[in-house]
């Protein structure tokens, strides 16, 4: 059939298309070629509901070894007793910590999206949708950080059932090991939604969440964390992890895509042997294009801090046109990133906002450093403030792209 060819024909584009460009995105990442490969298998055909060796179905037997292999994998690597890689996505994971800690009307405090909470966390989003009583973490947007003393205060005013820490713009480590105690006055659950920095967290920097005060994270598998798209939780608690597992099932996953966990398992054994190299290098490329840009006279935020702590910069593109007209623009010459709101923008303005989030995690796997995240910033500098034309500075991208077509660390 014409539609078939069509649909191949389309695929088959927009592959040769990301192969010639570079790919900012901070919530996406590219999987080794043995994980790829891994994610095609009779496992597309499979199904199963319950817990490893207590399956619902049969013809499970060895998938289940698979499933418990990844599970030790991820207990190793996170430091964690208990695992759960069942939740098929990170907003999943997140709702399903949400469900099992919280009743409806219990309050959970959290940042806001304005200051960068991913929307699960939200009122109008899966938070809401369990019924919590959704209360702000006091931001400081000088510092693009939690404001520990005032937000001491405000919690034990509000005395949270849950406490969440963690974003999805997230340039700095959030100020649990500062606000821990003050939770635990009034035996608070603290929680964190890892998805952006869950593979920083594998590489061993940025966050320790359990030996920092965090009960039980919550993550997706594909951002930092260079796996197969999907979600986990993990903790070291028994008893939460009970309360959340029921959550997982039969609550909110019946059969958890078998078909990716293999690659999640193939990710973990990479993660427990380049996690630190791979995660350091994040680290080091994104403050090196952050530099870069800001030497080029681009407004990135927090100078004073050293821009960025994480895999991402926010950078504020009002003088070069405002975010949508920004990241189309660089999306003609092949470099692919977000619009993003900025601290002072409202949300109204979320289709056409001040600033452009960048995230350097898979230009890093493909083998991008220091020296390339100055040529990418130059490429910016070309198209935005020398105003060339990005047909032209096009030709020069997909070049420097041909260059890194292999995934390392693995």
């Amino acid at each position: 059939m014409q539609e078939k060819k069509r649909i191949q024909e389309l695929l088959n584009r927009h592959n040769e298309w990301m192969k010639e460009s570079i790919t900012l995105i901070a919530s996406e990442n590219a999987m080794s070629p043995l994980a790829e490969s891994l994610m095609v298998s009779d496992l597309l055909h499979r199904y199963a509901e319950g817990w490893p060796k207590k399956r619902f179905y049969q013809g499970l037997e060895i998938y289940d070894e698979i499933e418990l292999e990844a599970i030790g994998l991820a207990k190793k690597l996170f430091g964690a007793e208990f695992v759960d890689l069942r939740p098929i996505s990170g907003a999943l994971a997140n709702l399903s910590v949400q469900a099992g800690l919280g009743d409806h009307g219990d309050k959970l405090m959290v940042m806001s999206t304005s200051s960068g909470a991913h929307i699960s966390q939200a009122e109008f989003g899966a938070a809401g949708i369990r019924g919590l009583d959704v209360k702000y973490l006091p931001f400081d947007f000088e510092e693009m950080n939690i404001d520990a003393d005032k937000a001491a205060i405000e919690l034990r005013k509000e005395q949270p059932k849950i406490v969440t820490f963690g974003a999805t713009l997230f340039l700095f480590p959030h100020p649990v090991k500062e606000l821990a105690p003050v939770v635990k006055e009034f035996n608070g659950t603290i929680t964190m939604d890892a998805a952006h920095i869950l593979g920083l967290i594998a590489g061993g920097i940025f966050h320790d969440p359990l030996r920092e005060g965090v009960d039980i994270v919550s993550a997706s598998t594909h951002k930092t964390f260079p796996g197969p798209q999907g979600g986990l939780v993990f903790t070291n608690s028994k008893e939460i992890f009970k309360k959340v597992q029921f959550r997982i099932f039969p609550g909110l996953v019946s059969n958890h895509h078998l078909f990716r966990i293999p690659a999640l398992g193939i990710t973990l054994a990479e993660m427990l042997e380049f996690g630190h190299e791979y995660a350091g290098q994040v680290v080091r490329n994104s403050k090196a294009l952050a530099q870069a840009l800001h030497e080029h006279g681009f407004k990135v935020l927090c100078e004073h801090k050293g821009f960025t702590e994480s895999h991402q910069i926010l950078v504020d593109v009002r003088e070069q046109g405002k975010g949508k007209f920004v990241a189309e623009e660089l999306e003609k010459a092949n470099i692919i990133l977000n619009k993003n709101l900025m601290p002072w923008d409202d949300h109204n303005d979320s289709q056409n906002p001040s600033g452009i989030r960048i995230g350097v995690s898979e230009m890093t796997r493909r083998g991008m450093k220091e020296n390339e995240m100055k040529d990418i910033a130059l490429l910016f500098k070309r198209i935005l403030m020398d105003k060339e034309g990005p047909a032209k500075v096009k030709a020069d991208i997909v070049e420097m792209r041909r260059q890194f077509s292999k995934v390392g660390y693995c």
